[in-house]
Protein backbone atom coordinates (compact mmCIF):
# COMPACT_ATOMS: atom_id res chain seq x y z
CA UNK A 1 0.00 0.00 0.00
CA UNK A 2 2.84 2.41 0.83
CA UNK A 3 4.44 1.61 -2.53
CA UNK A 4 1.16 2.46 -4.23
CA UNK A 5 1.04 5.88 -2.53
CA UNK A 6 4.68 6.55 -3.39
CA UNK A 7 4.02 5.64 -7.02
CA UNK A 8 0.92 7.84 -7.00
CA UNK A 9 2.93 10.91 -5.97
CA UNK A 10 5.48 10.16 -8.69
CA UNK A 11 2.69 10.24 -11.30
CA UNK A 12 1.96 13.92 -12.17
CA UNK A 13 -1.72 13.48 -13.03
CA UNK A 14 -2.49 11.39 -9.95
CA UNK A 15 -0.41 13.63 -7.72
CA UNK A 16 -2.47 16.61 -8.84
CA UNK A 17 -5.68 14.77 -7.92
CA UNK A 18 -4.37 13.83 -4.48
CA UNK A 19 -3.21 17.38 -3.72
CA UNK A 20 -6.56 18.76 -4.88
CA UNK A 21 -8.35 16.33 -2.57
CA UNK A 22 -6.17 17.37 0.37
CA UNK A 23 -6.88 21.05 -0.37
CA UNK A 24 -10.66 20.51 -0.38
CA UNK A 25 -10.45 18.46 2.84
CA UNK A 26 -8.40 21.19 4.55
CA UNK A 27 -10.93 23.83 3.47
CA UNK A 28 -13.74 21.65 4.78
CA UNK A 29 -12.05 21.24 8.16
CA UNK A 30 -11.54 25.01 8.31
CA UNK A 31 -15.27 25.54 7.87
CA UNK A 32 -16.04 23.28 10.84
CA UNK A 33 -14.14 25.68 13.13
CA UNK A 34 -15.81 28.92 12.00
CA UNK A 35 -18.73 29.74 14.36
CA UNK A 36 -22.11 30.69 12.97
CA UNK A 37 -23.31 34.32 13.11
CA UNK A 38 -24.65 35.40 16.49
CA UNK A 39 -23.24 32.38 18.36
CA UNK A 40 -21.39 32.95 21.64
CA UNK A 41 -18.11 31.03 21.40
CA UNK A 42 -17.25 31.26 25.16
CA UNK A 43 -20.70 29.92 26.05
CA UNK A 44 -20.31 27.06 23.56
CA UNK A 45 -16.90 26.12 25.00
CA UNK A 46 -18.25 26.20 28.56
CA UNK A 47 -21.22 23.99 27.67
CA UNK A 48 -19.00 21.51 25.78
CA UNK A 49 -16.76 21.19 28.85
CA UNK A 50 -19.80 20.43 30.99
CA UNK A 51 -21.07 17.92 28.41
CA UNK A 52 -17.72 16.11 28.33
CA UNK A 53 -17.85 15.93 32.12
CA UNK A 54 -21.01 13.83 31.94
CA UNK A 55 -23.92 15.71 30.40
CA UNK A 56 -26.25 13.70 28.19
CA UNK A 57 -25.78 14.40 24.48
CA UNK A 58 -26.34 10.99 22.92
CA UNK A 59 -29.19 12.24 20.79
CA UNK A 60 -26.81 14.34 18.70
CA UNK A 61 -23.91 11.89 18.58
CA UNK A 62 -24.61 10.59 15.05
CA UNK A 63 -24.88 14.04 13.43
CA UNK A 64 -22.01 15.31 15.56
CA UNK A 65 -19.93 12.32 14.41
CA UNK A 66 -20.55 12.99 10.71
CA UNK A 67 -19.88 16.73 11.16
CA UNK A 68 -16.55 16.19 12.92
CA UNK A 69 -17.75 17.84 16.14
CA UNK A 70 -19.06 20.92 14.31
CA UNK A 71 -22.70 20.43 15.38
CA UNK A 72 -22.20 21.13 19.08
CA UNK A 73 -20.12 24.19 18.22
CA UNK A 74 -22.81 25.56 15.86
CA UNK A 75 -20.19 26.25 13.21
CA UNK A 76 -20.89 27.08 9.57
CA UNK A 77 -20.70 23.38 8.67
CA UNK A 78 -22.66 22.29 11.76
CA UNK A 79 -25.02 19.94 9.90
CA UNK A 80 -22.18 18.21 8.09
CA UNK A 81 -23.04 15.71 5.39
CA UNK A 82 -25.98 14.19 7.29
CA UNK A 83 -28.75 15.90 5.21
CA UNK A 84 -27.20 14.56 2.00
CA UNK A 85 -26.93 11.04 3.45
CA UNK A 86 -30.57 11.13 4.52
CA UNK A 87 -31.66 12.48 1.12
CA UNK A 88 -29.67 9.79 -0.71
CA UNK A 89 -31.25 7.03 1.38
CA UNK A 90 -34.74 8.43 0.80
CA UNK A 91 -34.19 8.62 -2.98
CA UNK A 92 -32.91 5.02 -3.02
CA UNK A 93 -36.01 3.88 -1.18
CA UNK A 94 -38.27 5.86 -3.51
CA UNK A 95 -36.70 4.11 -6.52
CA UNK A 96 -38.43 0.93 -5.35
CA UNK A 97 -41.74 2.67 -4.56
CA UNK A 98 -42.17 5.20 -7.39
CA UNK A 99 -42.20 3.76 -10.96
CA UNK A 100 -40.89 7.04 -12.40
CA UNK A 101 -37.75 6.84 -10.27
CA UNK A 102 -37.26 3.18 -11.19
CA UNK A 103 -37.49 4.12 -14.86
CA UNK A 104 -34.90 6.88 -14.39
CA UNK A 105 -32.52 4.42 -12.76
CA UNK A 106 -32.76 2.14 -15.81
CA UNK A 107 -32.05 4.99 -18.24
CA UNK A 108 -28.35 5.00 -17.45
CA UNK A 109 -26.26 8.14 -17.04
CA UNK A 110 -29.02 10.60 -17.98
CA UNK A 111 -31.45 9.07 -15.49
CA UNK A 112 -28.79 8.99 -12.77
CA UNK A 113 -28.14 12.71 -13.28
CA UNK A 114 -31.84 13.38 -12.82
CA UNK A 115 -31.92 11.35 -9.58
CA UNK A 116 -28.84 13.25 -8.39
CA UNK A 117 -30.65 16.52 -9.03
CA UNK A 118 -33.62 15.33 -6.97
CA UNK A 119 -31.19 14.34 -4.20
CA UNK A 120 -29.74 17.86 -4.19
CA UNK A 121 -33.16 19.49 -3.88
CA UNK A 122 -34.13 17.13 -1.08
CA UNK A 123 -30.82 17.80 0.68
CA UNK A 124 -31.51 21.54 0.77
CA UNK A 125 -35.03 20.96 2.09
CA UNK A 126 -33.78 18.64 4.83
CA UNK A 127 -30.98 21.09 5.67
CA UNK A 128 -33.55 23.86 6.20
CA UNK A 129 -35.59 21.63 8.51
CA UNK A 130 -32.59 20.38 10.47
CA UNK A 131 -30.98 23.80 10.81
CA UNK A 132 -34.27 25.22 12.08
CA UNK A 133 -34.51 22.41 14.63
CA UNK A 134 -30.89 22.89 15.77
CA UNK A 135 -31.36 26.64 16.20
CA UNK A 136 -34.60 26.08 18.12
CA UNK A 137 -32.90 23.54 20.41
CA UNK A 138 -29.96 25.89 20.97
CA UNK A 139 -32.31 28.77 21.78
CA UNK A 140 -34.32 26.70 24.27
CA UNK A 141 -31.21 25.25 25.93
CA UNK A 142 -31.95 21.64 24.86
CA UNK A 143 -28.78 21.38 22.75
CA UNK A 144 -26.83 21.19 26.02
CA UNK A 145 -29.21 20.01 28.75
CA UNK A 146 -28.10 21.29 32.14
CA UNK A 147 -25.95 24.13 30.78
CA UNK A 148 -27.01 27.57 32.04
CA UNK A 149 -25.03 29.50 29.41
CA UNK A 150 -26.88 31.41 26.69
CA UNK A 151 -25.55 30.08 23.40
CA UNK A 152 -27.36 32.59 21.16
CA UNK A 153 -27.46 35.98 22.97
CA UNK A 154 -29.43 37.71 20.21
CA UNK A 155 -32.76 35.86 20.09
CA UNK A 156 -34.34 38.09 17.45
CA UNK A 157 -36.14 36.51 14.50
CA UNK A 158 -33.76 38.14 12.01
CA UNK A 159 -30.68 36.67 13.69
CA UNK A 160 -32.26 33.21 13.83
CA UNK A 161 -33.16 33.38 10.13
CA UNK A 162 -29.59 34.41 9.29
CA UNK A 163 -28.25 31.47 11.31
CA UNK A 164 -30.62 29.02 9.58
CA UNK A 165 -29.62 30.34 6.15
CA UNK A 166 -25.93 30.08 7.08
CA UNK A 167 -26.21 26.46 8.23
CA UNK A 168 -28.20 25.57 5.10
CA UNK A 169 -25.62 27.28 2.87
CA UNK A 170 -22.89 25.37 4.70
CA UNK A 171 -24.60 22.08 3.86
CA UNK A 172 -24.90 23.13 0.20
CA UNK A 173 -21.19 24.00 0.14
CA UNK A 174 -20.28 20.62 1.66
CA UNK A 175 -22.36 18.91 -1.02
CA UNK A 176 -20.47 20.94 -3.65
CA UNK A 177 -17.14 19.95 -2.07
CA UNK A 178 -18.14 16.29 -2.26
CA UNK A 179 -19.02 16.54 -5.94
CA UNK A 180 -15.73 18.34 -6.69
CA UNK A 181 -13.80 15.60 -4.91
CA UNK A 182 -15.60 12.91 -6.89
CA UNK A 183 -15.03 14.68 -10.21
CA UNK A 184 -11.49 16.04 -9.85
CA UNK A 185 -10.07 14.20 -6.83
CA UNK A 186 -9.51 10.63 -5.72
CA UNK A 187 -12.30 8.42 -4.40
CA UNK A 188 -15.90 9.18 -3.58
CA UNK A 189 -16.18 12.78 -2.37
CA UNK A 190 -18.99 12.41 0.15
CA UNK A 191 -17.39 9.32 1.67
CA UNK A 192 -14.04 11.09 2.01
CA UNK A 193 -15.67 14.02 3.83
CA UNK A 194 -17.34 11.62 6.27
CA UNK A 195 -14.00 9.81 6.72
CA UNK A 196 -12.30 13.15 7.47
CA UNK A 197 -14.94 14.15 10.02
CA UNK A 198 -14.67 10.86 11.90
CA UNK A 199 -10.86 10.75 11.77
CA UNK A 200 -10.68 14.30 13.16
CA UNK A 201 -12.36 13.17 16.38
CA UNK A 202 -10.14 10.14 16.99
CA UNK A 203 -7.18 11.97 18.65
CA UNK A 204 -9.49 13.81 21.05
CA UNK A 205 -11.33 10.62 22.00
CA UNK A 206 -8.05 8.81 22.54
CA UNK A 207 -6.70 11.70 24.62
CA UNK A 208 -9.80 11.65 26.83
CA UNK A 209 -9.34 7.93 27.52
CA UNK A 210 -5.64 8.42 28.28
CA UNK A 211 -6.31 11.25 30.75
CA UNK A 212 -9.33 9.76 32.50
CA UNK A 213 -8.52 6.03 32.56
CA UNK A 214 -4.72 5.87 32.50
CA UNK A 215 -2.06 4.44 30.22
CA UNK A 216 -2.88 0.77 30.78
CA UNK A 217 -6.53 1.17 29.75
CA UNK A 218 -5.41 3.27 26.78
CA UNK A 219 -3.05 0.45 25.72
CA UNK A 220 -5.85 -2.11 25.99
CA UNK A 221 -8.11 0.14 23.91
CA UNK A 222 -5.42 0.39 21.22
CA UNK A 223 -4.99 -3.40 21.15
CA UNK A 224 -8.76 -3.90 20.97
CA UNK A 225 -8.96 -1.28 18.22
CA UNK A 226 -6.35 -3.16 16.19
CA UNK A 227 -8.32 -6.40 16.58
CA UNK A 228 -11.59 -4.72 15.61
CA UNK A 229 -10.12 -2.99 12.54
CA UNK A 230 -8.42 -6.21 11.37
CA UNK A 231 -11.68 -8.13 11.74
CA UNK A 232 -13.66 -5.45 9.90
CA UNK A 233 -11.16 -5.39 7.02
CA UNK A 234 -11.34 -9.18 6.76
CA UNK A 235 -15.16 -9.26 6.65
CA UNK A 236 -15.44 -6.24 4.34
CA UNK A 237 -13.22 -8.01 1.81
CA UNK A 238 -15.09 -11.32 2.12
CA UNK A 239 -17.40 -12.27 -0.74
CA UNK A 240 -19.14 -15.27 -2.23
CA UNK A 241 -18.13 -15.69 -5.86
CA UNK A 242 -20.80 -17.38 -7.97
CA UNK A 243 -19.29 -18.76 -11.23
CA UNK A 244 -20.93 -17.50 -14.43
CA UNK A 245 -20.34 -18.98 -17.89
CA UNK A 246 -21.15 -17.04 -21.07
CA UNK A 247 -22.06 -19.04 -24.16
CA UNK A 248 -20.46 -18.34 -27.51
CA UNK A 249 -22.55 -16.35 -29.97
CA UNK A 250 -21.97 -14.93 -33.43
CA UNK A 251 -22.52 -11.19 -34.06
CA UNK A 252 -21.86 -10.55 -37.73
CA UNK A 253 -18.55 -12.23 -38.47
CA UNK A 254 -17.25 -12.04 -34.95
CA UNK A 255 -17.71 -14.50 -32.12
CA UNK A 256 -18.40 -13.20 -28.65
CA UNK A 257 -18.71 -14.95 -25.27
CA UNK A 258 -17.29 -18.26 -24.29
CA UNK A 259 -15.69 -16.72 -21.20
CA UNK A 260 -15.91 -17.66 -17.54
CA UNK A 261 -16.31 -15.07 -14.82
CA UNK A 262 -18.03 -14.80 -11.46
CA UNK A 263 -20.71 -12.74 -9.73
CA UNK A 264 -19.31 -11.37 -6.42
CA UNK A 265 -21.76 -11.18 -3.52
CA UNK A 266 -20.25 -9.40 -0.53
CA UNK A 267 -20.91 -10.71 2.96
CA UNK A 268 -21.65 -7.13 4.03
CA UNK A 269 -23.84 -6.29 1.06
CA UNK A 270 -25.67 -3.45 2.85
CA UNK A 271 -22.64 -1.50 4.04
CA UNK A 272 -23.18 0.86 6.96
CA UNK A 273 -26.72 1.93 5.98
CA UNK A 274 -28.52 -0.47 8.43
CA UNK A 275 -26.51 0.97 11.33
CA UNK A 276 -27.53 4.51 10.36
CA UNK A 277 -31.19 3.45 10.05
CA UNK A 278 -31.18 1.74 13.46
CA UNK A 279 -29.34 4.60 15.17
CA UNK A 280 -31.73 7.21 13.77
CA UNK A 281 -34.74 5.17 14.86
CA UNK A 282 -33.42 4.74 18.41
CA UNK A 283 -32.83 8.49 18.73
CA UNK A 284 -36.55 9.21 18.32
CA UNK A 285 -37.53 8.22 21.92
CA UNK A 286 -34.90 10.53 23.41
CA UNK A 287 -35.95 13.35 21.10
CA UNK A 288 -39.58 12.95 22.15
CA UNK A 289 -38.69 12.87 25.86
CA UNK A 290 -36.63 16.06 25.53
CA UNK A 291 -39.44 17.83 23.69
CA UNK A 292 -41.77 17.00 26.59
CA UNK A 293 -39.64 19.08 28.94
CA UNK A 294 -39.61 18.17 32.63
CA UNK A 295 -42.73 16.03 32.58
CA UNK A 296 -42.40 12.69 34.35
CA UNK A 297 -44.37 9.50 34.04
CA UNK A 298 -44.04 5.71 33.80
CA UNK A 299 -43.63 5.78 30.01
CA UNK A 300 -40.80 8.31 30.19
CA UNK A 301 -39.12 6.41 33.01
CA UNK A 302 -39.24 3.21 30.94
CA UNK A 303 -37.70 4.93 27.92
CA UNK A 304 -34.98 6.60 30.00
CA UNK A 305 -34.04 3.44 31.90
CA UNK A 306 -34.25 0.85 29.12
CA UNK A 307 -34.33 2.45 25.67
CA UNK A 308 -32.31 5.68 25.94
CA UNK A 309 -29.61 4.33 28.28
CA UNK A 310 -27.00 2.93 25.85
CA UNK A 311 -25.61 0.54 28.44
CA UNK A 312 -29.01 -1.04 29.09
CA UNK A 313 -29.37 -4.68 27.94
CA UNK A 314 -32.76 -3.81 26.43
CA UNK A 315 -31.23 -0.98 24.40
CA UNK A 316 -28.41 -3.23 23.17
CA UNK A 317 -30.84 -6.03 22.22
CA UNK A 318 -33.22 -3.67 20.40
CA UNK A 319 -30.32 -1.98 18.62
CA UNK A 320 -28.92 -5.35 17.48
CA UNK A 321 -32.34 -6.59 16.31
CA UNK A 322 -32.99 -3.39 14.33
CA UNK A 323 -29.63 -3.69 12.56
CA UNK A 324 -30.37 -7.29 11.56
CA UNK A 325 -33.83 -6.29 10.30
CA UNK A 326 -32.61 -3.28 8.31
CA UNK A 327 -29.78 -5.34 6.81
CA UNK A 328 -32.26 -7.79 5.29
CA UNK A 329 -34.55 -4.93 4.30
CA UNK A 330 -31.87 -2.86 2.57
CA UNK A 331 -30.35 -5.85 0.76
CA UNK A 332 -33.80 -6.84 -0.50
CA UNK A 333 -34.44 -3.42 -2.06
CA UNK A 334 -30.95 -2.87 -3.51
CA UNK A 335 -30.24 -6.33 -4.96
CA UNK A 336 -32.93 -7.83 -7.18
CA UNK A 337 -32.12 -11.47 -8.09
CA UNK A 338 -34.72 -11.47 -10.87
CA UNK A 339 -33.10 -8.49 -12.61
CA UNK A 340 -29.66 -10.08 -12.33
CA UNK A 341 -30.99 -13.36 -13.72
CA UNK A 342 -32.65 -11.53 -16.63
CA UNK A 343 -29.45 -9.63 -17.42
CA UNK A 344 -27.43 -12.82 -17.42
CA UNK A 345 -29.96 -14.54 -19.68
CA UNK A 346 -30.05 -11.58 -22.06
CA UNK A 347 -26.27 -11.72 -22.62
CA UNK A 348 -26.09 -15.51 -22.80
CA UNK A 349 -24.77 -16.08 -19.29
CA UNK A 350 -25.69 -18.91 -16.96
CA UNK A 351 -24.55 -20.45 -13.71
CA UNK A 352 -23.16 -23.98 -14.26
CA UNK A 353 -25.73 -26.52 -13.13
CA UNK A 354 -28.53 -23.91 -12.87
CA UNK A 355 -31.03 -23.21 -15.64
CA UNK A 356 -31.32 -19.62 -16.86
CA UNK A 357 -34.32 -17.52 -15.87
CA UNK A 358 -36.39 -18.22 -12.77
CA UNK A 359 -34.17 -21.07 -11.40
CA UNK A 360 -31.19 -18.71 -11.54
CA UNK A 361 -33.14 -16.02 -9.65
CA UNK A 362 -34.18 -18.53 -6.98
CA UNK A 363 -30.61 -19.74 -6.60
CA UNK A 364 -29.30 -16.16 -6.25
CA UNK A 365 -32.00 -15.43 -3.66
CA UNK A 366 -31.03 -18.56 -1.72
CA UNK A 367 -27.32 -17.66 -1.70
CA UNK A 368 -28.06 -14.04 -0.83
CA UNK A 369 -30.22 -15.01 2.15
CA UNK A 370 -27.49 -17.38 3.40
CA UNK A 371 -24.69 -14.77 3.33
CA UNK A 372 -26.89 -11.91 4.60
CA UNK A 373 -27.29 -13.61 7.98
CA UNK A 374 -23.56 -13.55 8.92
CA UNK A 375 -23.32 -10.06 7.41
CA UNK A 376 -26.14 -8.77 9.62
CA UNK A 377 -24.68 -10.45 12.71
CA UNK A 378 -21.30 -8.92 11.91
CA UNK A 379 -22.80 -5.44 11.54
CA UNK A 380 -24.77 -5.78 14.76
CA UNK A 381 -21.74 -7.00 16.73
CA UNK A 382 -19.47 -4.17 15.58
CA UNK A 383 -22.19 -1.56 16.09
CA UNK A 384 -23.07 -2.57 19.68
CA UNK A 385 -19.41 -2.93 20.70
CA UNK A 386 -19.26 0.59 22.28
CA UNK A 387 -22.52 -0.13 24.15
CA UNK A 388 -21.15 -3.41 25.48
CA UNK A 389 -18.01 -1.66 26.70
CA UNK A 390 -20.13 0.95 28.48
CA UNK A 391 -22.11 -1.82 30.15
CA UNK A 392 -19.05 -3.86 31.16
CA UNK A 393 -16.77 -1.01 32.29
CA UNK A 394 -18.66 2.01 33.59
CA UNK A 395 -22.15 2.90 32.43
CA UNK A 396 -21.95 6.32 34.08
CA UNK A 397 -18.92 7.30 32.04
CA UNK A 398 -20.37 8.49 28.76
CA UNK A 399 -17.23 8.11 26.66
CA UNK A 400 -17.63 6.30 23.39
CA UNK A 401 -15.13 3.69 22.28
CA UNK A 402 -13.36 5.52 19.43
CA UNK A 403 -12.77 2.41 17.28
CA UNK A 404 -16.17 0.79 17.29
CA UNK A 405 -19.61 1.09 15.83
CA UNK A 406 -20.40 3.32 12.89
CA UNK A 407 -17.02 5.07 12.95
CA UNK A 408 -14.84 2.04 12.24
CA UNK A 409 -17.24 0.67 9.63
CA UNK A 410 -17.17 3.91 7.66
CA UNK A 411 -13.44 4.53 8.03
CA UNK A 412 -12.42 1.03 6.99
CA UNK A 413 -14.89 0.94 4.07
CA UNK A 414 -13.87 4.36 2.71
CA UNK A 415 -10.17 3.67 3.24
CA UNK A 416 -10.28 0.37 1.35
CA UNK A 417 -12.30 1.88 -1.52
CA UNK A 418 -9.96 4.87 -1.87
CA UNK A 419 -6.84 2.69 -1.91
CA UNK A 420 -8.45 0.44 -4.52
CA UNK A 421 -9.20 3.40 -6.77
CA UNK A 422 -5.61 4.66 -6.50
CA UNK A 423 -4.25 1.22 -7.33
CA UNK A 424 -6.64 0.88 -10.30
CA UNK A 425 -5.50 4.21 -11.74
CA UNK A 426 -1.86 3.20 -11.30
CA UNK A 427 -2.56 -0.11 -12.99
CA UNK A 428 -4.16 1.66 -15.96
CA UNK A 429 -1.08 3.84 -16.39
CA UNK A 430 1.30 0.88 -16.09
CA UNK A 431 -0.61 -0.98 -18.81
CA UNK A 432 -0.70 2.07 -21.09
CA UNK A 433 2.35 0.92 -23.04
CA UNK A 434 0.76 -2.46 -23.82
CA UNK A 435 -2.38 -0.87 -25.23
CA UNK A 436 -0.59 1.11 -27.89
Amino acid sequence: MLQAFAAAFRTPDLRKKILFSLFIIAFYRLGTTIPGPGVSVPAINSCIEQAEAGADRDIYSLVNLFSGGALLRLSVFALGIMPYITASIIVQLLVVVIPRFEQLKKEGQAGQQKLTQYTRYLTIALAILQSTAVVALAKSGQLFPGCAQTIIPDESIVNQIILVVTLTAGTAMIMWFGELLTEKGVGNGMSLLIFTSIAARMPAEGGNILQSRGGFVFFLVCVLALVVITSVVYVEQAQRRIPVQYAKRMVGRRMYGGTSTYLPLKVNQAGVIPVIFASSLLYLPQLLTQLQGDETGPVRQFFENYIIDQSSPVHIAVYFALIVFFTYFYVSITFNPEDRADDMKRYGGFIPGIRPGRPTAEYLQFVLSRITLPGSLYLGTVAVLPNLLLAVTDSNNNQNFPFGGTAVLIMVGVGLETVKQIENQLRMRNYEGFLR
